[in-house]
């Protein structure tokens, strides 16, 4: 393995003439939008999904696929640690 990761390339850098940046930056743009649709969190609350994790999720996502990895290892390290927290004190009411 040399020095150069594919991990490490950004989003917007096209490879092979392909840049997805724009394609994948208006689905993180609509799953934002949904998660912050009332009735999307109504159904997700009912199913024991909690909106607000789901949105640092996403940021967190959004974070890494732009190569910003440190926020994104701070996101997506927050929400796991609140779903497993949540887990194991048995507080996983539906909004969990």
């Amino acid at each position: 393995m040399g020095s150069h990761d594919e991990d490490d390339d950004v989003l917007g850098a096209p490879v092979g003439g392909v840049d997805p940046s724009k394609e994948m930056n208006v689905l993180l743009e609509e799953m934002v939008s949904l998660l912050k649709n009332p009735d999307v969190v109504a159904a997700l609350t009912a199913r024991g999904v909690n909106a607000s994790l789901a949105l640092l999720a996403v940021d967190g996502l959004a974070a890494y696929l732009t190569g910003d990895k440190q926020q994104a290892a701070d996101d997506l390290r927050t929400v796991a640690e609140e779903i497993e927290g949540r887990l194991h004190f048995g507080n996983d009411p539906p909004s969990a």
